[in-house]
């Protein structure tokens, strides 16, 4: 009955063990996937300019590698302390006989949780590295924005200042072409002057030449003087006339 019930106990264990180990297969593949869909995700938005979207994605991926990476060191922990039962079991009086059998059980038992540990580390080592990378990717890639913003600030004030500068050089310009209208003015004012000048002085020298023309020139004068006069007193005598008229 002893032996019966010893058997018992170590059939207990494996299937505690292969348990365990089913367990865990199952939240290493998980586990793997979630470390290839979190580097996949990443790489895949390294071109992507929006932060909210992939800061959620990550933040949900970063929780669930720490709840994932706890379930699984547990299940390695009770796994072991199986394996330390199993071969509690093996030393125990009694199985002499069956040690041979029971060592092989255990030692492939123990090769299983081996591989599952060096496994896990393994994987989480693989993601930690990733996020680190990532992380710095993602700082580098923050400064270089920060950068490209405060040097579109100073793109847009530098345009600002080119605009003023061609805006002062159209106004030099305008000016330039002010002063070019007037000097050019002045000079034709200049010419035809000296053209009047010219005329004056040949008809001055047409009538010292010709007494008879100048005495002409003078006699008209004269009347359109004398009539001029004439008018003025016309037009004198007839306003005082028409107040004189008002005024009675």
């Amino acid at each position: 009955m002893a032996g019966l019930g010893s058997s018992n106990y170590w059939e207990d264990l494996r299937k505690q063990a292969r348990q365990l180990e089913n367990e865990l297969d199952l939240k290493l593949v998980s586990f793997s996937k979630l470390c290839t869909s979190y580097s996949s995700s990443r790489d895949g938005r390294r071109g992507d300019t929006s932060d909210t979207t992939p800061l959620l994605n990550n933040s949900t991926q970063d929780r669930m590698f720490e709840t994932m990476s706890v379930e699984i060191e547990q299940l390695l922990a009770k796994l072991t302390a199986v394996n330390d039962k199993m071969a509690e079991y093996t030393n125990t009086p009694g199985t002499a006989s069956l040690n041979a059998a029971l060592m092989h059980t255990l030692q492939r038992h123990r090769d299983i949780l081996q591989d599952y540990t060096h496994e896990f580390h393994k994987t989480k080592g693989n993601f930690l590295a990733i996020r680190e990378r990532e992380d710095l990717l993602g700082s580098v890639r923050k400064d270089i924005e920060t950068y490209k913003s405060g040097s579109g600030v100073n793109n847009r004030r530098t345009e600002l200042f080119l605009k003023e500068h061609e805006h002062l050089r159209n106004s030099d310009r305008l000016m330039d072409d002010t002063i070019s209208i007037a000097m050019a003015t002045k000079e034709n004012m200049t010419s035809q002057r000296s053209i009047l000048k010219s005329i004056q002085s040949r008809v001055n020298t047409l009538a010292n030449r010709f007494p008879a023309i100048n005495s002409l020139i003078q006699r008209i004068n004269l009347r359109k003087r004398r009539d001029s006069l004439i008018l003025g007193s016309v037009i004198g005598v007839c306003t005082i006339l028409l107040l004189l008229y008002a005024f009675h």
